[in-house]
C-alpha cells in the first residue's frame, strides 16, 4: 500500500494515481516518523524552537516573560491537542505537566505551508490560511494561488540549514513567519485543490527525485463541517468558490442533523465530499 496513513474517507484523493508498490508516499505523521529517522527529530518542538533561536523550555523551567504558549512536546496526531495561552508565572505553576513546554506566544498570522524538496532545496511552495472558528477549531481555509513572500523567506533559510538530504513533501506551519511544526508529509485535506498532475508530480519525487508538475494554480477552499457535540464527524467540502461550499455545507449541517435526530443511537459516521 504505497499511501501510507490515508483516512478512510479521504482515499479519494489517491484511489486514482498509481504508484510503484516499492514506493512509499507518507500521508501521516507516524509514517513520517518511521521513514525518515534522521530526520524524525522535527517532531521535537523544543528542538524547532531551538534551531530557530526561540525563547522555549520544558515545564519545570520558568520563562523570563509571559505571556507564553505551552503545549505538548511531541503531538503525533495534530489538532492543536493540550495546546493553550499561560498568562503569568502563578498560573504556569499551576498548569506545570510531563512532557509538555513553553514557547512565545505569537499572535500574527496562522500559515500552512506544503513544500515539494529534493535534497531539501524548495521546487514547489502552497500556502494556505484558516479562518478562525470555535474551540481551536476552523471555520475554513484559503489555499493561495498567491506566494507569500515574507513566510518563504524566513522557511528557506531554515530548510537549507535543517533538512538537507530530505526529498518529499512536508508541511510546515507558521505563525509571524516562526515556525511552530513541520512534519514529514503533506497536508492532504485540500490536495486535490493543487491542481492536476500534482499527485502525479509528488509520486515521481518519492520515485526518482523528479517533479513534473505544470502550476496552473487557482485559489480554492476547503470548508470545515464538524459533527454535533458527542458526534465525531467532520467533513471537509473542497471547492474553488467559496459561497458555494458554504452553501453545501449549510444543506449537508442539516441532513446530517436530521439524521442524528432520528437515530440517537447511531454510531460515529465520518465523510469527505
Amino acid at each position: 500500500m504505497p499511501y501510507l496513513g490515508v483516512d478512510p474517507w479521504r482515499w479519494q484523493y489517491f484511489e486514482n494515481e498509481p504508484c510503484p508498490d516499492d514506493v512509499v508516499v507518507p500521508i501521516d505523521d507516524a509514517t513520517g516518523w518511521n521513514l525518515y529517522p534522521r530526520h524524525r527529530w522535527v517532531y521535537n518542538k523544543l528542538l524547532i524552537c531551538e534551531t530557530q533561536g526561540l525563547a522555549h523550555g520544558p515545564h519545570g523551567t520558568t520563562p523570563d516573560r509571559f505571556p507564553v504558549f505551552s503545549k505538548p512536546i511531541y503531538n503525533m496526531r495534530g489538532m492543536g491537542t493540550g495546546g493553550r495561552v499561560i498568562a503569568s508565572l502563578a498560573e504556569y505553576e499551576t498548569a506545570l505537566q510531563p512532557g509538555h513546554m513553553w514557547m512565545p506566544n505569537f499572535t500574527g498570522e496562522h500559515v500552512s505551508t506544503d513544500v515539494a524538496l529534493r535534497d531539501g532545496k524548495p521546487l514547489w511552495w502552497r500556502h494556505t490560511t484558516g479562518l478562525a472558528g470555535v474551540e481551536g477549531t476552523f471555520d475554513y481555509w484559503t489555499v493561495h494561488a498567491e506566494a507569500i513572500p515574507a513566510v518563504e523567506a524566513r522557511i528557506l533559510p531554515w530548510l537549507e540549514g535543517n533538512l538537507a538530504g530530505f526529498t518529499g513533501v512536508i508541511n510546515l506551519e507558521t505563525i509571524d513567519g516562526a515556525i511552530i511544526e513541520c512534519h514529514l508529509r503533506m497536508a492532504e485535506q485540500w490536495l486535490d485543490l493543487n491542481g492536476a498532475g500534482w499527485l502525479k508530480a509528488v509520486v515521481a519525487l518519492y520515485t526518482s527525485g523528479g517533479w513534473p508538475f505544470v502550476d496552473r494554480r487557482r485559489t480554492g477552499y476547503s470548508v470545515v463541517l464538524f459533527g454535533a457535540h458527542g458526534v465525531p464527524w467532520r467533513i471537509d467540502l473542497n471547492a474553488w468558490d467559496l459561497e458555494a461550499g458554504r452553501v453545501v455545507r449549510t444543506r449537508l449541517r442539516e441532513l446530517f442533523s436530521a439524521g442524528v435526530r432520528e437515530s440517537p443511537g447511531a454510531g460515529p459516521r465520518r465523510g469527505e465530499w
